[in-house]
């Protein structure tokens, strides 16, 4: 039996399917881009939304030194203290990171209310302790909606006249009344790499009780962080404050800035939430 040759197919079909084939991919790719589009401009107008909401300013200062600073100005009320685990620039909440840590386990006092923001991870690392030392801890008291710090180890020596109306940071005490004792402070409560050029964190507040959240976008000492703060931030009338986690850490979101660190993810944040 004779076999027959495949049709083959003219070369003006083949140019047809090609033509239609080219035809559906860029209608595809059109749709994909609009698509992207119309996302990109739904979370543009959510996050200005959002940030309109809230009670904060965004400012940045260059010190005399160099040291430029970013800085969210808000009141205490309207900060809280949450887990996040990851970088604050990727979670959309406007704030700065928080306390100290290592792997999912805050080494720092980080408490809402009387409950440490990490409760779930167990019994370690919740945010119940300034683990090993006795450290600086900002203290916003909710019944009197006046700010301290205070030097503890654990959160239940934090002194607040209602416990279910407070929150509580952990970090290194900057001891902005004491400048002839405060370097003798922060090695008490064990500064990490005070003398070394890191992005640096920290969060102070005046005689008003107005709260800054500062990050560094320089890269400097310890000494230099806290001077660069007196000198431009609150007009003279900063009344303490205390160091965070820095370095890598060092990361700040809001509507008119984005600082990653070096995009590492933290355990906890200070963010704003009125």
């Amino acid at each position: 039996m004779e076999m027959k040759e495949p049709a083959r197919m003219s070369k003006k079909r083949l140019f047809t399917i090609v033509g239609i084939m080219a035809g559906i991919m860029l209608v595809l790719v059109v749709m994909l881009y609009l698509m992207i589009i119309s996302l990109g401009n739904r979370n543009a107008v959510n996050l200005s939304k959002s940030e309109q909401a809230l009670h904060y300013s965004y400012f940045s200062k260059t010190s005399t030194s160099g040291v430029k600073l970013h800085v969210l100005q808000t009141k205490p009320a309207y900060v809280t203290l949450e887990t996040i685990n990851t970088n604050v620039t990727l979670t959309g909440k406007v704030g700065i990171n928080g306390g100290f840590f290592y792997g999912n386990q805050l080494l720092s006092i980080g408490v809402v209310n009387s409950i440490p923001v990490n409760k779930e991870i167990g019994n370690f690392g919740t945010g119940s302790e300034n683990v090993k030392y006795a450290r600086g801890t900002l203290v916003w008291d909710g019944a009197s909606d006046s700010l301290s710090v205070q030097v503890a180890s654990q959160a239940s020596e934090i002194k607040v006249k209602d416990h279910t109306r407070f929150w509580a940071q952990g970090g290194i005490s900057m001891s902005l009344g004491d400048d002839a004792h405060w370097i003798e402070q922060s090695v008490k409560e064990n500064a990490p790499f005070p003398d070394d050029n890191r992005l640096r964190s920290a969060a102070v507040y005046d005689q008003a009780g107005t709260l800054f959240l500062i990050v560094s976008e320089t890269k400097n000492s310890l000494a230099v962080f806290r001077e660069a703060i007196i000198s431009s931030i609150g007009d003279g009338k900063l009344v303490d404050g205390i160091f965070l986690d820095g370095d890598g850490s060092s990361q700040l979101f809001g509507s008119k800035a984005s600082l990653p660190g070096d995009n590492r993810p933290v355990v906890q944040m200070i963010r704003i939430v009125k």
